[in-house]
């Protein structure tokens, strides 16, 4: 079992870039991992994943070419550049992992570990 931790979160305006991060209590080599977020009134929607290796790497068309996933097992973290920034970016962002299953998984009920959580406003 791994236990998540996210940072980086915060207010921006439209057009700023921001970089979370998410610390991983043990080793993540055998984890798919993921950021999703939630914002208030809607369910909570797939950002990005990235494979074991990093190697694959996988977006909904709403940050396509504006957030980027990637992942350094060494350190046992996994990191979101998100640029460009628009006010329906906000939300709590949360990273998410599974080991059990081939990379792919888009929805939330199939992760296993979440972190908390980090808040990310953009301001227009």
């Amino acid at each position: 079992q791994v236990q998540l931790v996210e940072s980086g979160g915060g207010l921006v305006q439209a057009g700023d870039s921001l970089r979370l991060s998410c610390v991983a209590s043990g080793y993540i080599h055998s984890y798919v991992m993921a950021w999703f977020r939630q914002s208030p009134g809607k369910e909570r929607e797939f950002v990005a994943s990235v494979s074991r290796t990093g190697g694959e790497t996988s977006y909904p068309d709403a940050v396509k070419g504006r957030f980027t996933i990637s992942r350094d097992n060494g350190k046992n973290t996994v990191s979101l550049q998100m640029n460009s920034l628009k006010p329906e970016d906000t939300a709590i962002y949360y990273c998410a992992s599974y080991r059990t299953r081939a990379y792919g998984a888009i929805r939330s009920d199939e992760y296993d570990y979440w972190g908390q959580g980090t808040q990310v406003t953009v301001s227009s």
